[in-house]
C-alpha cells in the first residue's frame, strides 16, 4: 500500500467490540448500550465492569468489583514522596504520567506478559486493572494538596469513586449533586473507540509492556491540547471573550485569521457530540439547584455556540465533549488544570478494556511509511566536503 493518509484518518487499526460511534446520528454506545442511558442509570463502577467484561454485571459481581476498587485506593508512601519532589508548578498531567509510571516499580509483576502461557492469567490482568483504576483518582486528588505544601487526604472506603475523589480533592464531604454529576461525567468520558490515547495504549500494549507503561503512554497522549487538554483551552477561550456580547466580534476575528475555535468539531461526529448535550444538561441542573458561580462564562458559551452553529454547522462542525466539560468542572470549584486529569481518571477504564482486548489476540504494531528522502547515494569523506 503506497497511499498516505495523514493522521491515519479512516484507517482501521484493529477489531474491537468495546464501543461504537455513528457520527451522523450522534450515537455513542458502550458494548451496545447508548451512553445516554449509562450516564443516567449506571455508575462509573458498573460501566467500567461492562467495558472490561462485555456484559452488565449482576449485583453480586458489581459489589465484589466495587469492594476491590475501594480496597486498593491507598498508594505506597514512596509514590507520595516522589510526588512531593516534583515541581509544584508542573502540570497535573505531567505529574500523573510520572506517578503512574512509577507504580510499576512498587507494584511489579508482568511475568504473564512474557511467559509461555501468554496472558492467559486473567487474574493478573484483572488485578492490574483494579489497582490502576482505583489509584489514578487518588493520585490526582493527592496532587491538589501536595503542590500546595500539604499532606494529602487519606482515601475512604465508604464512598464511591466519584464521592471519594471529590472528598480527597476538596477536603470535605462532597455535595450530593456534585457527586452524582461527577459520576455521570466519568461514565461519559470512560471510552470513545480508537482515539489518539487509546491507540497509544494499544501500540504500547502490543509490545507486552507493563500495564503501568501502557497507561503512562496513554496519559501522555491525552495531555495534548488537540486531545484531552482541549477542555482547559475552552475555558481560557471563554474567559478571553469575556461576555456574550463580545462573542460575534471574537468569532469573526478567529475565522478571518483561520485560528482554532476550541471545543468545536470532532473527527467522528458531523452533529453535536452526544456527550456535550448531556454535560450541558448537567450545567443547567446545577444552575437550578445551586445557581451559577460564573453564569457569564456559561452565557458566553451559549452565545458562541449559537454564532458558530450558523457558520460552522453547515460544515458539520458542532460542540464536542470538551466544550461544556470544562465549564461544568469550573462551576463545581475544580481548578482548570485538573480538568484533563479527570478525563484520564475516566478514560483509564476504556484504555484497560482495550489493553485486555489487545492481549487476547496480540500482534505488535509496525506500520510502514511513504519515504520522501534522498535516493541511495555514496558517502563523501569529511576532507572532500
Amino acid at each position: 500500500m503506497s497511499d498516505y493518509l495523514p493522521g491515519l484518518e479512516g484507517v482501521p487499526a484493529t477489531h474491537s467490540n468495546i464501543s461504537f460511534i455513528d457520527g451522523e446520528k450522534g450515537l455513542l454506545a458502550y458494548r451496545g448500550y447508548p451512553v445516554e442511558q449509562l450516564a443516567e442509570f449506571s455508575s462509573f463502577e458498573e460501566t467500567t465492569l461492562l467495558l472490561l467484561d462485555g456484559q452488565l454485571p449482576t449485583a453480586e459481581q458489581l459489589t465484589r468489583f466495587d469492594d476491590q476498587l475501594r480496597s486498593k485506593r491507598r498508594v505506597k508512601y514512596n509514590v507520595r514522596e516522589i510526588m512531593k519532589n516534583l515541581p509544584a508548578t508542573g502540570h497535573p498531567m505531567e505529574m500523573l504520567q510520572t506517578a503512574v509510571a512509577s507504580l510499576g516499580m512498587f507494584y511489579p509483576g508482568k511475568a504473564c506478559l512474557t511467559g509461555s502461557a501468554l496472558c492467559e492469567d486473567l487474574n493478573y490482568i484483572h488485578n492490574m486493572t483494579v489497582k490502576i483504576i482505583a489509584r489514578i483518582p487518588v493520585i490526582v486528588a493527592m496532587w491538589e494538596h501536595i503542590r500546595k505544601g500539604y499532606d494529602p487526604i487519606e482515601p475512604r472506603a465508604d464512598m464511591t469513586t466519584a464521592e471519594n475523589f471529590l472528598y480527597m480533592l476538596q477536603g470535605k464531604e462532597p455535595d450530593a449533586l456534585h457527586a452524582q454529576i461527577m459520576d455521570s461525567c466519568l461514565v461519559l468520558h470512560a471510552e470513545h473507540t480508537i482515539n489518539a490515547s487509546t491507540f497509544a495504549a494499544l501500540v504500547t500494549g502490543s509490545t507486552l509492556a507493563s500495564p503501568y507503561g501502557v497507561i503512562a503512554a496513554a496519559i501522555g497522549t491525552l495531555s495534548g491540547p488537540l486531545h484531552g487538554g482541549a477542555n482547559e483551552k475552552v475555558v481560557e477561550m471563554l474567559q478571553q471573550i469575556g461576555k456574550p456580547e463580545n462573542a460575534r466580534t471574537w468569532f469573526e476575528k478567529q475565522m478571518a485569521e483561520k485560528a482554532k475555535i476550541w471545543g468545536f468539531g470532532h473527527r467522528e461526529y458531523s452533529v453535536k457530540d452526544p456527550r456535550a448535550t448531556i454535560l450541558q444538561r448537567h450545567l443547567e441542573k446545577l444552575a437550578v439547584r445551586h445557581g451559577m458561580a460564573n453564569a457569564q462564562l456559561y452565557e458566553t458559551a451559549m452565545a458562541l455556540e449559537e454564532i458558530a452553529n450558523e457558520r460552522l454547522g453547515p460544515r458539520g462542525i458542532f460542540p464536542n465533549v470538551d466544550y461544556y466539560s470544562g465549564i461544568l468542572y469550573n462551576e463545581m470549584g475544580i481548578r482548570t488544570d485538573q480538568f484533563t486529569p479527570i478525563f484520564a481518571i475516566a478514560r483509564s477504564a476504556g484504555w484497560l478494556a482495550h489493553w485486555r482486548e489487545q492481549l487476547a489476540d496480540n500482534r505488535i504494531f509496525r506500520p510502514t511509511q511513504v519515504y520522501t528522502g534522498e535516493p541511495l547515494r555514496e558517502y563523501v569523506h569529511l576532507k572532500r566536503r
